[in-house]
């Protein structure tokens, strides 16, 4: 890319420009310099085509925050918060932030300061959370002079794909109770059935990717206290709260989940998710400081002061933090529950709806969380020329982003469709979207000959035998 003409003295306009009539680079970085307002158009306009944020009913990350909370982390963009000499009054807020989660979810601990952690995002959260049960169990191990080189994990098979990393990276077995159709969610029984001496954590669910359902945490922890005290093994209960964590205190504050109950020694969430500011923020918080092994603790002196961190990452951005304790400040619980009530009365609307439609089958009957699936209805599908993969493409027309995909392994031979609700979406949105919904199934209805995706579906099913009940 050559650049070097009219184009730097400023006196051409962006798309007279000779830059503008050339591919955009790819492989190197351009010999000569583009003008900023050029080379912004350029970034600007590949972003272009894509679904707009708030059209995007896949993801479950924040993608609208007011402007103050936005000026706030455009203000923090460049501050690092590991800079704690620099920047002391981030710690102290991060240190806020954590001890309102932890009251959020009824800790037990006293204390100034409740311990926690902050992440990129729950990934991270997860992560620690799981090294910090793993590193306990070792020592536990250690003291009693038994082998420690068989870890494993006990949990679902709708975990998100954190878990599978976390196991691949620290040697962990990965034992996985299937979710079928009679249990949708952990099922308590087949999940004890699998632990044993080296498990280091069971981990449910508030929020289940795959579905948006909640696993049982109270009638697990009663279950596995029975199983400990009976084995004299000593198996924790890890939280993958990542988007119930959120939800639930508000929402269902009565609802017993958390730290209330025996077992459960640490959650993990997703700041960036119902916690309502842009990615990537996660938290992670122990009943006790007794709970997180002092190995996971890291001290540096070379920022100006002796720095100790609990983290994978080091270096992360303040900004997120900065827009989570301005959340906390400005919406109180008072307006958590406004949102996430709107957004919960705004999904079952759309669940009722799309209920009502006879080609589609909702998942479940009610909702946990603003988020539901649905598949087509089973005797619809057996004369259908069209699947839930052609309806996708088909909202992506209308600039909606709304997943089809498979189910988790023994009923993978389940495809659905699904929504999350979250702060942006108005009830004249959803409105638009169930138009937008009906209007593409009639004119899949229209179709005269299968589509591929209907054509390969149906060749699947005549090699599995498969019969058509869900």
């Amino acid at each position: 890319m050559d650049t070097k003409d009219k184009t730097q003295e400023g006196d051409v306009s962006i798309f007279g420009s000779k830059v503008m009539r050339q591919p955009a680079p790819a492989e190197r970085i351009p010999k000569h310099r583009t003008r900023a307002e050029i080379a912004y158009r350029m970034v600007k306009d590949e972003t272009f085509p894509q679904t707009q944020p708030r059209l995007n009913l896949a993801t479950f990350v924040t993608t609208y925050m007011d402007d103050y909370g936005t000026k706030l982390m455009n203000e923090a963009v460049g501050i690092n918060y590991i800079d704690e000499t620099e920047y002391p009054r981030v710690a102290v807020m991060c240190g806020r932030c954590i001890n309102m989660v932890a009251n959020m979810w009824n800790t037990p601990e006293k204390g100034d300061w409740k311990t926690g952690a902050v992440g990129i995002g729950s990934s991270e959260a997860c992560m620690l959370g799981g090294v910090a049960a793993w590193l306990r169990w070792r020592e536990r191990r250690k003291a009693e002079g038994k082998p420690y080189d068989k870890p494993n994990l006990v949990m679902s098979t709708a975990y998100q794909v954190v878990w599978e990393k976390f196991c691949q990276l620290w040697q962990i077995e990965m034992r996985t109770v299937p979710i079928t159709h009679e249990h949708p969610t952990l099922d308590i029984d087949a999940a004890l059935n699998i632990c044993d001496e080296n498990t280091i954590c069971i981990v449910p669910i508030m929020g289940v990717t795959w579905t948006g359902m909640n696993d049982d945490v109270e009638a697990l922890n009663t279950a596995l206290d029975e199983y400990n005290g009976r084995t004299g093994y000593n198996i924790p209960i890890h939280i993958d709260a990542a988007s119930g964590g959120f939800i639930l205190p508000f929402l269902y504050p009565e609802k017993k989940w958390d730290f209330r109950l025996k077992w459960v020694y640490s959650i993990s969430t997703s700041g960036h998710k119902y916690g309502l500011v842009y990615p990537g923020l996660g938290w992670v918080v122990w009943k006790d400081k007794k709970y997180l092994p002092k190995d996971m603790s890291f001290s540096v002196n070379y920022l100006g002061a002796s720095i100790s961190q609990v983290g994978l990452n080091f270096s992360r951005p303040a900004a997120q933090i900065l827009a989570q304790y301005y959340n906390f400040i400005h919406l109180g619980v008072e307006g958590y529950t406004e949102i996430h009530s709107n957004s919960m009365d705004i999904a079952k609307y759309c669940h009722k709806a799309i209920g009502k439609m006879p080609c589609f089958k909702n998942y479940s009957d009610t909702l946990e969380n603003p988020l539901f699936i649905w598949t087509m209805d089973p005797d619809y599908e057996k004369e259908a020329k069209w699947t839930l993969f052609d309806l996708q493409d088909k909202l992506m027309q209308s600039g909606w982003m709304v997943p089809a995909y498979t189910m988790p392994k023994d009923i993978e031979e389940m495809v659905v469709m699904r929504i999350v609700v979250r702060q942006g979406m108005s009830r004249d949105m959803a409105d638009m979207l169930i138009e937008d919904i009906t209007n593409a199934v009639a004119e899949l209805e229209k179709l005269e000959y299968p589509t591929p995706t209907r054509i390969a579906a149906q060749k699947s099913e005549k090699q599995k035998g498969k019969v058509y009940t869900h």
